[in-house]
C-alpha cells in the first residue's frame, strides 16, 4: 500500500509537471510570444523551468494535439504556422456552428445552460475591462462553448470545441487590432445571443450568430489583406 500511494504521488507531481508546461507554453503560443514556425529547445526550455524534459515532452505532445506545435522529421519541434492562405475554410465552418450551435440552444437550453452561459459573459466583460487579451480569449472561448453544450447536440458542441481552439492565435490578432481594447459592439453581440437564447427565438439567435461571425471574420480578412509594402524610390 505505501509503494502503491508513493507511486500516485510521484505521478499526481509529474502530471502537475506537464500542465504546468503546457500552460505556459500554450499562453506564449496564442499570445504569439512565441510566434508561428519559431523552434522550441527542449533543452532551454528544460533549464528556464527548473524542469526535467519528460514532462515537457509530454506537454509538447498534447499541443500538437491542439494543433499549436508541430513535430518536424528531424525531431524537432516548431511552433505551428497559421495558415492564411486557407483561413476561408477555417472561416465558413466556425460561421457555420456559430449558427448551428446557438439556434440549438435557443431551442433546447436549460435554465442552468442560460446561467452558465451568462456567468462566461461577466468573467468576458471584466477581461474586457482589463484589457486583458489572455482572459478575454479564455472566456470566451468558454462563453461559446457553453452556448454549444446548451444545445444538446455532442457531436456539434465537440466540432464547435475543436475550431475555438484551433482559432485562439487568429482571435489574438483580431484583439490586437484594436489594441485589446475591444470595442462596446462585440459585449453587445454577447449580450444579443443570450436574450436570443433566453427567448427561444431561434431566427434572431441565428441572425446574431452569423453577424457576430460576419464582423469577427471581416475585421480578420481586412488585417489579411492590408498591403504593407513601402513605396520604393528607383
Amino acid at each position: 500500500m505505501k509503494k502503491n500511494a508513493e507511486s500516485d504521488r510521484t505521478e499526481r507531481r509529474r502530471g502537475e509537471g506537464v500542465r504546468y508546461v503546457y500552460e505556459i507554453l500554450r499562453d506564449e503560443i496564442i499570445d504569439l510570444t512565441l510566434p508561428p514556425g519559431s523552434l522550441i529547445d527542449e533543452i532551454q526550455l528544460s533549464e528556464r523551468l527548473s524542469m526535467s524534459r519528460t514532462p515537457i515532452r509530454e506537454a509538447l505532445v498534447r499541443l500538437a494535439a491542439d494543433g499549436l506545435v508541430t513535430t518536424l522529421p528531424n525531431r524537432s519541434t516548431v511552433v505551428s504556422n497559421i495558415d492564411f492562405l486557407n483561413m476561408h475554410h477555417f472561416f465558413d465552418a466556425i460561421t457555420l456552428m456559430y449558427r448551428v450551435t446557438t439556434r440549438l440552444a435557443a431551442e433546447n437550453r436549460s435554465d442552468e445552460d442560460l446561467a452558465l452561459i451568462r456567468a462566461h459573459q461577466d468573467e468576458f466583460i471584466a477581461a474586457v475591462a482589463r484589457h486583458d487579451a489572455m482572459a478575454m480569449i479564455a472566456s470566451n472561448r468558454e462563453f461559446h462553448a457553453a452556448i454549444g453544450v446548451a444545445g444538446g447536440n455532442p457531436y456539434y458542441s465537440g466540432l464547435f470545441n475543436r475550431l475555438l481552439d484551433e482559432g485562439r492565435r487568429v482571435l489574438r490578432v483580431y484583439y490586437s487590432s484594436y489594441n485589446d481594447r475591444m470595442p462596446q459592439s462585440v459585449i453587445d453581440e454577447h449580450e444579443a445571443m443570450i436574450r436570443a437564447i433566453e427567448d427561444r427565438d431561434v431566427a434572431e439567435a441565428d441572425r446574431i450568430a452569423r453577424l457576430h461571425a460576419d464582423q469577427i471574420v471581416g475585421q480578420i480578412r481586412r488585417l489579411i489583406s492590408q498591403d504593407r509594402r513601402q513605396d520604393i524610390a528607383l
